[in-house]
């Protein structure tokens, strides 16, 4: 497990940015109460892989897609908060996104997925500390 703190947005973008640098498949499970910083991370995650797009929360359309610049890859950006059960998420395909061999894969509130998450996912944990202070715990599913 990595343990960082943060003491801004930026500092948080910066951690998801050199994560993203080397990362070429696979899922990212983050979790955290509101306002904690999961979308805040994934705006730098996409920053490292290369994605101009503004990225926003997809909460009301539960996932958007961001092509990887110079790359066959997609990175979908999905947000599980309205969702209430596994039938709901299994419908929504996304068990297809998580086996997709070509997708990088972030989910917001992703403890609503654990039971479709692999052993090989990320989690991220992030917690706020203070006002502008989180947390943030990367390990793997184990």
């Amino acid at each position: 497990m990595k343990k960082f703190i943060t003491h801004s947005s930026y500092e948080t973008q910066e951690i998801a940015e050199k994560l993203a640098k080397g990362f070429k498949k696979g899922v990212i499970a983050l979790s955290g109460n509101l306002g904690s910083g999961k979308t805040t991370f994934t705006q730098g995650f996409a920053k490292g892989l290369g994605i101009k797009d503004k990225i926003i929360s997809p909460t009301f359309v539960l996932i958007r897609q961001h092509k990887i610049p110079s790359s066959k890859r997609i990175l979908f950006h999905v947000d599980l908060y309205r969702l209430e059960n596994t039938n709901q998420m299994k419908s929504l395909g996304l068990k297809d996104l998580l086996n997709n061999p070509n997708a990088i894969v972030l989910i917001e509130w992703a403890e609503k997925a654990k039971d479709l998450l692999s052993k090989n996912s990320i989690v991220i944990e992030l917690k706020i500390i203070g006002q502008n202070k989180r947390e943030i715990k990367i390990f793997n599913i184990s």
